[in-house]
């Protein structure tokens, strides 16, 4: 049995795909890459199933997707990547460290990859709002032990906000390791959609989520992008 489990939501992410796991194939022999698809309609599967452990196919929503490949997941330490961030060095020594210090859950530092001259301090930012709060993003690499994922539920099967909603319940058993090393992850929704807008857009969502407006509400602002 593997130490780690990777588990990776995805849709329609052949563009970068091959690009994405190349990198992980080095952590293998630790590690079981497991994909949980939404029903790509490109060529996800075909370019994911020689470089993966496990490709399952879910119900879309990351929460559902997420959850499901922790379903088939045979290690005790699970760790949640998006298909557009990268992790850093030695990651996997940095997160059993924590472990062996009798930390269950934590999530890694930011930096955003992209043109803009203000991504570096909007990722600043997420870092230290992440720290203060013990709130982690999944743009942060979540990963937490099979008895911590257990012990909560899961994620919340919500549309939206599921990384926000699950650090909630973590944050109840224990404060997060929080990893000052940092996942490189793409600026690309940031980009196309404006940097400013893309701001206010985040920090609406947010504040509409704790002040109760429901995840399918927010997960029809995010589609929008208004």
């Amino acid at each position: 049995m593997k130490k780690y489990s990777l588990i990776i939501p995805t849709l329609n992410e052949s563009e970068n795909l091959s690009d994405f796991l190349m990198p992980l194939q080095a952590l293998r022999d630790q590690c079981e890459i497991i994909i949980s698809d939404a029903g790509s309609t490109d060529n996800t599967q075909a370019i994911a199933l020689p470089l993966v452990d496990i490709f399952i196919t879910a119900e879309k929503g990351r929460a559902k997707q997420m959850n499901a490949g922790a379903a088939k997941a045979s290690s005790d330490t699970f760790i949640f990547l998006h298909a557009d961030t990268y992790l850093p060095d030695f990651a996997l020594l940095l997160i059993q460290h924590g472990i062996d210090q009798g930390k269950c859950w934590g999530r890694f530092d930011i930096e955003l990859v992209g043109e803009h001259k203000m991504l570096k301090v909007i990722a600043q930012m997420m870092n230290w709002r992440s720290r203060l709060t013990s709130i982690a993003t999944g743009d942060q690499a979540l990963f937490m032990t099979r008895q911590s994922f257990a012990k909560v539920g899961g994620f919340p099967d919500i549309a939206l906000m599921e990384d926000i909603a699950m650090s909630q319940q973590l944050k109840k058993l224990a404060a997060p390791y929080c990893l000052s090393a940092k996942v490189k992850s793409s600026a690309r929704r940031w980009e196309a959609y404006g940097l400013w807008k893309t701001i206010t857009l985040m920090w609406r969502i947010r504040l509409a989520y704790f002040l109760g407006k429901s995840p399918d509400a927010l997960a029809e602002i995010y589609r929008r992008g208004w």
